[in-house]
């Protein structure tokens, strides 16, 4: 089968060149910009990712998509890249679900864009696709971005701006990474929610409290108060435990740089707010942050 020259698109630019074709619905439109597939690819030349870091499909949401697929068909291009491996092969960057579904649905070929990813703009492209589904748990939606900041260097002002998603929802989610396993377990099952998880971030009796909330079935905000009584009636502990998170450390260390000054945060066991301390060393500096903050 003859193949049109396949054009290297961006790569090389980064995270950016790597989110062009697997953008999602924007809040303005709703709609997917939907990229023209380069090709029709017969179904049994294309194979899995054997590193696909997502290993677990739902048989019935597979079937809901063979549905679709047979009714409406693919609309969103898988990518593919010529298979390493298998000799006039492709294996898939993004899509992974949607060839599934397609076979279910008895497809001979599919629409694709064939892209010349390296091993690790697999990985890193196969990790953005996944967080960018909707029904990805908190817990895997911040390994994922964990991922993508020690594995690949992107800082969170970078996958806030490329995800379309705000900073402090990136560092909310990291902040989770920090709970004990227990508690991120009750995360990912959907017995606790976010809210309920970011109320226990730092607090000693994270798994405790956890338990608490479950069984008597606690809003978030209920949840806010436990966790608030619970310090109060244990002064110290809380505090005196309490380590700072990575994404706090990054945090402090951005702002030093940038005001010229030590920096210090401390969460408030138990809730969203704390402390951000400046410590000047001079009133020469002191008069450099007025200025600073004034805009002047």
């Amino acid at each position: 089968m003859s193949k049109k020259p396949i054009k290297n698109k961006g790569l090389g630019r980064g995270l950016s060149a790597l989110m062009s074709d697997i953008q999602p619905a924007t809040a303005e439109t709703d709609k997917v910009v939907t990229p023209k597939a380069d090709q029709l690819i017969p179904i049994g030349q294309i194979f899995a990712n054997p590193n696909q870091p997502r290993r677990s499909f739902d048989s019935s949401k597979l079937e809901e998509l063979a549905a679709s697929i047979k009714e409406k068909g693919i609309i969103q291009p898988l990518i593919v890249r010529p298979d390493p491996r298998k000799n006039d092969a492709f294996e898939i960057v993004a899509g992974e679900r949607r060839w599934r579904a397609a076979q279910m649905a008895q497809l001979h070929e599919v629409p694709a864009l064939v892209r010349e990813f390296t091993e690790t703009e697999v990985l890193e492209v196969a990790i953005i696709e996944n967080i960018q589904r909707a029904d990805l748990n908190p817990v895997d939606e911040a390994a994922g971005y964990q991922s993508l900041m020690d594995q690949f260097g992107h800082t969170q002002e970078q996958m806030a701006k490329v995800l379309g998603k705000s900073r402090s929802h990136i560092a909310n989610l990291l902040r989770l990474l920090n709970l004990p396993a227990d508690v991120l377990k009750l995360l990912e099952d959907g017995r606790l929610t976010a809210g309920h998880a970011r109320a226990l971030v730092g607090h000693d009796d994270a798994s405790e409290l956890a338990r608490r909330i479950v069984k008597q079935g606690l809003s978030v905000r209920d949840a806010e108060k436990l966790t608030k009584a619970k310090a109060k009636a244990t002064p110290g502990r809380a505090s005196t435990k309490q380590e700072k998170d990575a994404d706090t450390i990054q945090i402090e260390r951005e702002l030093s740089a940038h005001l010229g000054m030590k920096v210090a945060i401390q969460h408030s066991a138990g809730t969203e707010g704390g402390k951000l301390t400046l410590d000047y060393k001079s009133l020469e500096q002191l008069d450099d942050l007025m200025r600073l903050l004034s805009g002047q």
